[in-house]
């Protein structure tokens, strides 16, 4: 065992001593010590319950002869660090996440791990330390939270309180109104009801084979999330007896299996750079042509929220991640000799899956389109990729030309955007943004809920080196590559530069001719980045582009 390292020989007697202070017995000295990585604390409404998902865990272990051995790691909510500096932190803790488990199994010589991630960069952290770490791993959410069906009829969810606030500052919504999706869209514990980042990234981790089936569509309230979270408890020790590591799980198959599920479900963007990052970690081959060549060939089976107004729960009912690969599997999309968290191979855990209904997740024969939700365009404003949530854009605006409205902060769109100043047609850019120009590269769901909210989410255009949170609709283009502060061609766009945006043919350009571009280079100095400080200095220094991820090396 691994955790011989400080618990057997005459020479281990003080770290004996230790682990018996802290409560251990001589029998338990003699089991495996299972580390359970907990992200729970009191303020993210997606891990508010998770103490009682860690308890049904160590029930499983215990069950199964095991000894668990909980501890903590940090959890930051994209939605309550949105809009202001914290959202600066927010995909730079994912760096930390994976960095504090390492130290902390490192340190302590665990043999298997346990992770209980529920939102956006916890389960890309993990995913990463679970990679680096290579012990027997497996991981189990918290769940999605649930969605209520509103006054209007329509199923709410956090991303209809930021649309609301779009429409009550142009007068479209009376601040009663507003009130009630504040108290009503976000009923109770869980990661946020749609396919945004945090329930991509979950269902991603069933997909890919390293939790069980359920994992990411059972709603965190139902019952079934709890024997969810022993049946995983009991599995880790079976992973470890057969010692099936987390590299056995991800590798470069189960990785393309992932990215072909991604645009099935119409994931959030955000998936990209941290299947790039997990892939680092892993050693495995990913770059961004990858995402377009799954994408051709992977027709899109649902629309959940934001693209449509389906919800988790109603994936759940509908046969969930198993049954959306059930699906892709009829054509032979996916490849299941993979092994995966259940001990057995992807074909083994699709026997008898099948969809419930089809109005959820649409036939194989009769998708919503032949390609995947996802798309990454190339050309002169994104020489080296940017991405879309192709499910999620109206159809007039797969093609669209505009003229730039240029933003060096996503304050300064803000007030744009509420002051009235983008009409019909217009392209907004927000620019240093990136990972290393924001620094943290910050998700912009405040501009693009308030142009939805607005009513001109299918008439506006937005284009950024930032990101976007996976609730984000409507022709809202990211991650793109080189960013401003890096010298992409982004930082030399000028007001009313036209914008091509051609989503089918993968293109982003400027029209400004190359000579023009240079000259631009020569005269226009770079935005500086200054009074940063503390840990995003660091990361500022180090991160790598959103192309590779936005790793830190």
């Amino acid at each position: 065992m691994n955790s011989n390292q400080v618990k057997d020989g005459v020479a281990r007697a003080p770290h004996r001593s230790l682990l018996k202070a802290a409560g251990m017995t001589d029998s338990q000295l003699k089991k495996p010590l299972v580390g359970i990585v907990n992200s729970f604390n009191e303020i993210v409404p997606g891990h508010i319950h998770l103490q009682t998902i860690s308890r049904a865990v160590k029930d499983g272990v215990l069950a199964a002869g095991g000894v668990p051995v909980e501890f903590n790691t940090i959890a930051i909510c994209d939605g309550i660090a949105m809009g202001h500096e914290g959202m600066k932190y927010s995909l730079a803790s994912r760096e930390l996440i994976a960095d504090t488990i390492e130290c902390m199994v490192r340190a302590h010589c665990f043999d298997a791990l346990v992770f209980i991630p529920n939102c956006d960069k916890i389960v890309p952290g993990m995913l990463m330390a679970a990679a680096r770490l290579n012990l027997p791993s497996i991981f189990v959410s918290g769940g999605p939270m649930l969605s209520l069906t509103g006054r209007d009829g329509r199923p709410m969810d956090l991303n209809s309180v930021f649309e609301a606030v779009g429409s009550y500052q142009v007068g479209k919504m009376t601040e009663e109104q507003l009130q009630y999706y504040e108290d009503n869209a976000c009923p109770g514990c869980g990661s946020c009801s749609g396919m945004f980042t945090a329930n991509s990234m979950n269902c991603l981790c069933e997909a890919v084979g390293i939790a069980l089936p359920g994992n990411g569509s059972i709603p965190a309230v139902y019952a079934a999330r709890t024997r969810l979270a022993k049946q995983t408890g009991e599995k880790i020790m079976e992973l470890l007896e057969k010692n099936i590591r987390a590299r056995d799980i991800l590798n470069e198959k189960s990785f393309r299996n992932a990215l072909c599920v991604d645009m099935a479900l119409g994931c959030s963007t955000n998936t990209v750079l941290h299947l790039a990052a997990v892939a680092s970690e892993a050693g495995i081959p990913f770059n961004l042509d990858m995402v377009n060549e799954v994408s051709e060939s992977t027709p899109n089976l649902c629309k959940l929220a934001p693209a449509g107004e389906h919800h988790l729960q109603d994936l759940y009912a509908a046969g969930g991640v198993r049954a959306v690969m059930a699906e892709l599997n009829k054509k032979g999309l996916l490849d299941t000799s993979v092994i995966t968290a259940t001990g057995r191979t992807l074909r083994e855990n699709l026997e008898g899956a099948r969809v419930l209904d089809h109005s959820v997740i649409r036939p194989i024969d009769s998708p919503y389109s032949e390609t995947g939700g996802l798309a990454v365009l190339f050309g002169s404003l994104a020489p080296k990729g940017a991405v879309v949530k192709r499910s999620a854009v109206a159809e007039d605006m797969l093609v669209h030309q505009g003229p730039a409205r240029v933003f060096d902060s996503e304050e300064e769109a803000i007030t744009a955007i509420f002051g009235g100043k983008i009409v019909p047609g217009d392209v907004v850019v927000i620019r240093y943004e990136g990972p290393a120009g924001g620094p943290g590269m910050r998700e912009m769901l405040s501009p693009t809920s308030a142009i939805a909210g607005m009513g001109l989410d299918k008439v506006v255009a937005l284009v950024t080196d930032g990101r976007f949170s996976g609730a984000t609709r409507g022709a809202a283009i990211g991650h793109i590559s080189p960013e401003a502060a890096l010298g992409g061609n982004i930082a030399y766009v000028r007001e009313g530069d036209i914008i091509s945006i051609n989503i089918p043919e993968h293109r982003l350009d400027v029209l400004v001719d190359e000579a023009e571009l240079e000259r631009r280079r020569r005269e226009m100095a770079l935005k500086p980045v200054q009074g940063i400080g503390g840990y995003l200095e660091r990361y500022r220094r180090s991160v790598l582009s959103a192309d590779q991820g936005a790793v830190v090396k």
